[in-house]
């Protein structure tokens, strides 16, 4: 014998117990056609096992089925009547316990039943409790079911909302295990996927209207607009009431399996707010000659079945009038006259086209049939011999469990019958959309969940659903997605799919939508006005096409031709006084020397490149130090010419040509042994430089060594101090034409250029550094060149009366011979 738990009676009146006498029994209200068809499918399943000559053969397998009003104590009562072999109007000794037992639809049932009947290895299979709880072997190690966990369909449900990228959704549960660890999954599945819950709402069917409106509200006042409703159809319809009610529309509903294809609010009026519903459900299947099944009971044919009277009741809408009814049966409405008939009637109850969960109900008891057949014909069905190997007296409740575990058949529909390590079947799901049609709601399928080999696959046709807010897909999202170039910045205290658009930094991008960081730029490239793009950035050197450039070619070249112009003024003029008393071969050194200085400024301007590094940076320092050693030459001479009181004095005679020669070349020697090391060790190079700004790319020459730079450096200012020194010292010497006073002041001019470029080249950025560096090699060019040679060329070319012997040596109270030193020159 098996037995059944049902809820055919959803609602258990509840009786306040003062415990000053015997507790009432507990009544129940609310009668169910659809769990009422589940008894009938169970009844109809054992009977053709008991027609079967393959499954259990010359066995017949009893049954008995009592109520659970949807109530975990009142299925407790029924579980523990059922094992234990007591009730009903049987006395203890002649009521056999059952072997199995197939139950319940509720999870918080089940809960109560497999924890209290698993120490007895009391197998226990429902049909419809989806709770993953139940799938702990450790506290339910008799649990098995024939519809997918809640751990599956959480997955499902989280796919679906993926797919429809709905990223802000509310949620609806149930008081009770099912409801609650069904939220919990589906939470915990799409927190992986950064969708939010903004609310979750309780409600239960034995709720005060107070409970039910303040749910109500929180719906109305959020501003999702895709809910889930993880909540049996029993609990969840006094708030669909309220809802069309209030018609509340507008609203994408997800629905469990517990309340999809439920009969009761599958309405024209429900569909006004619940229309283009989505949820998930088991395979459905067409059971063959259910129907007649259906429509040949009466409660004259067998008057104690049970509920059949309440169910004729309902349907007919009369009570049959039974002599001797018993079983506390009473008749709420007018008798009926005997003459009705079930086969005239069109209901829901009779279309056996849409069967899920009786199809479980169908498969649980195959499985109880199968396992029994396994203990006692020793072998799986179909077999060959009909022979027992074990009475069915000898059959316990833990063989059948152990069975059970090793359960595997294929049914009449080609469908795999079995139970994992955890009890659960295979899972697998129709995805169904409410849809109307001839007046009528209709669950239309419109995709599936398959799981194959640990891999879960969504499947949905489009196409074929229709959404209650329109043809398009609602979208439910908190905030937009953020566009491209923007981020996502979390708003404090709110969830993750709540956020602000913040524009990307300086040199990041985001160039997708929804982006939740800015992805920065290479080190070469910056982003663009819009931040979705990275670009190249302006590469920036000193060039010849700019204005600046220009400039500086312009008077680098003017200063190149005034330099050549005094050369060969000198040249034309050199028989002249004045031309002879300046020493014309150190003249026409210093003058090639400044041609280079000004051609020098050439080798800044342009892009640089290997080359051109290690000419600009050896090329300054080799013709400066050429320069400051011809001024030094004359400085020397100069010094030693006005120191000699007496004509041929000795300190005089020693700075002829050749040691003045000797001079110029030694100390430009030094600086190209320098220049040469430090092209050998550590040569400029070409560098970019992004430093001074964010959009551009600076090309400047490195000076590889920054010792050798600052050696040459100091060479130059080494040789300008010492001419500095020694032109000061013969600053004051008395002629009309002294040559030191210029040399002081050309030094002091360079000194000053050189100076001041020190500060104005380190704070300076970019190609305005080349720019500063160019200008302070022009200005002290220039300033040698004026101030040492612009009071020559002025007397040769504008007042030649004063280019005279006489005249230079006029003013002077000692006769300075120069004759011997400077030759005729």
């Amino acid at each position: 014998m098996i037995g059944g738990i049902f809820p055919v009676y959803n609602k258990e009146i509840v009786n306040t117990s003062a415990f000053l006498s015997q507790p009432v029994e507990a009544k129940c209200a609310g009668f169910d056609l659809r769990a009422f068809r589940w008894t009938q499918v169970m009844i109809f399943a054992i009977e053709e096992v008991n027609r079967s000559l393959f499954l259990l053969p010359n066995v017949t397998m009893g049954y008995r089925i009592l109520n659970s009003c949807a109530s975990p104590s009142t299925t407790l009562r029924a579980a523990l009547a059922l094992a234990g072999g007591v009730g009903g109007s049987q006395s203890p000794a002649c009521a056999p316990s059952v072997s199995a037992l197939i139950a319940e639809s509720g999870s918080s049932q089940s809960l109560a039943v497999a924890e209290t009947l698993g120490p007895f290895q009391v197998p226990v299979v429902s049909y419809f409790s989806t709770c993953a709880c139940l799938s702990d072997r450790g506290k339910f190690p008799t649990f098995f079911r024939t519809i997918p966990s809640d751990y599956f369909q959480a997955k499902a449900l989280a796919a679906l909302v993926k797919h429809f990228k709905w990223h802000w959704i509310g949620a609806i549960q149930s008081d009770n295990d099912y409801g609650r660890n069904g939220v919990s999954a589906f939470i915990q599945e799409v927190k992986k996927l950064s969708i939010c819950v903004a609310f979750v709402g309780t409600v239960l069917r034995t709720y005060s209207m107070d409970r039910i409106l303040r749910v109500v509200d929180m719906i109305k006042m959020s501003s999702v607009k895709v809910i889930l409703s993880f909540v049996p159809e029993g609990d969840f319809y006094p708030l669909m009431l309220e809802i069309v009610k209030q018609n509340i529309t507008g609203i994408q509903w997800i629905a469990s399996e517990a309340w999809i294809t439920a009969a009761r609010p599958s309405t024209p009026e429900m569909h006004q707010s619940f229309g283009g519903a989505l949820g998930f459900v088991v395979h459905k299947r067409t059971i063959p000659k259910l129907k007649s099944f259906l429509t040949d009971i009466s409660p004259y044919a067998n008057p104690k079945a049970a509920f059949v009277k309440e169910f004729w009741e309902d349907v007919m809408g009369c009570s049959p009038k039974i002599s001797g009814a018993g079983d506390g049966y009473e008749p709420t409405k007018k008798h009926c006259t005997g003459n009705e008939t079930l086969k005239d009637l069109d209901t829901v109850f009779f279309d056996v086209t849409q069967l899920r969960v009786s199809y479980n109900v169908y498969n649980a008891v195959y499985a109880v049939a199968h396992a029994l057949h396994q203990i006692i014909f020793c072998q799986a069905a179909p077999n060959e011999t009909n022979k027992m190997c074990k009475k069915v007296s000898e059959i316990s409740p833990k063989q059948v469990t152990a069975n059970l575990k090793k359960v595997n058949f294929q049914n009449m529909f080609g469908d795999d019958i079995f139970f994992d390590a955890n009890g659960n079947p295979p899972p697998s799901y129709d995805l169904i959309n409410w849809q109307m049609s001839e007046g009528k709601v209709q669950h239309v399928t419109v995709g599936h969940f398959i799981s194959s080999m640990g891999d879960y696959k969504l499947r949905i046709n489009e196409e074929d659903i229709i959404w209650r807010t329109g043809q398009m897909v609602p979208k439910s999202v908190c905030s937009s997605v953020c566009p491209v170039g923007t981020r996502k910045a979390q708003i404090k205290g709110k969830p993750v799919c709540c956020f602000d658009c913040i524009p990307c930094a300086e040199g990041t991008i985001a160039n997708k939508t929804g982006e939740a960081e800015c992805t920065p730029c290479p080190e070469e490239y910056w982003s663009n006005e819009l931040k979705n793009a990275c670009i190249p950035k302006t590469v920036e050197y000193l060039s010849y096409q700019e204005p600046m450039g220009i400039a500086l070619t312009a008077v680098s070249v003017m200063g190149t031709v005034l330099s050549m112009a005094t050369m060969v003024i000198f040249i034309v003029y050199r028989d002249t006084p004045v031309i002879k008393a300046s020493n014309s071969e150190l003249s026409c050194f210093l003058l090639f020397s400044l041609f280079l200085c000004f051609l020098c400024p050439l080798t800044f301007i342009g892009k640089p490149t290997i080359w051109m590094c290690m000419l600009r940076h050896t090329a300054f320092g080799v013709t400066f130090a050429f320069c400051m050693s011809c001024i030094l030459g004359r400085t020397i001479v100069v010094v030693a010419a006005f120191k000699a009181t007496y004509p041929r004095n000795s300190a005089a005679v020693k700075f002829g040509y050749a040691q003045q020669r000797i001079i110029v070349c030694s100390c430009t020697l030094v600086q190209i042994l320098i220049c040469a090391a430090w092209l050998t060790i550590s040569p400029p190079f070409p560098d970019k430089v992004f430093k001074y700004s964010n959009t551009k790319i600076v090309l400047e020459c490195n000076t590889g060594s920054q010792a050798a730079f600052y050696a040459v450096l100091g060479y130059i200012g080494l040789l300008a101090i010492t001419c500095l020194v020694l032109a000061f010292l013969a600053r004051k010497l008395p002629d009309n034409f002294n040559e030191a006073k210029f040399i002081t002041f050309s030094m002091l001019i360079f000194c000053a250029v050189w100076i001041t470029f020190i500060p104005a080249y380190v704070s300076s950025p970019g190609k305005f550094t080349v720019a500063v560096e160019i200008f302070a090699i022009l200005a002290s060019a220039f300033g040698l060149l004026i101030s040492i040679f612009a009071p020559k060329c002025y007397i040769i070319l504008i007042k030649p009366e004063k280019n005279t012997k006489k005249h230079i040596m006029r003013k002077s109270d000692k006769k300075i011979f120069l004759q011997p030193i400077t030759g005729t020159g």
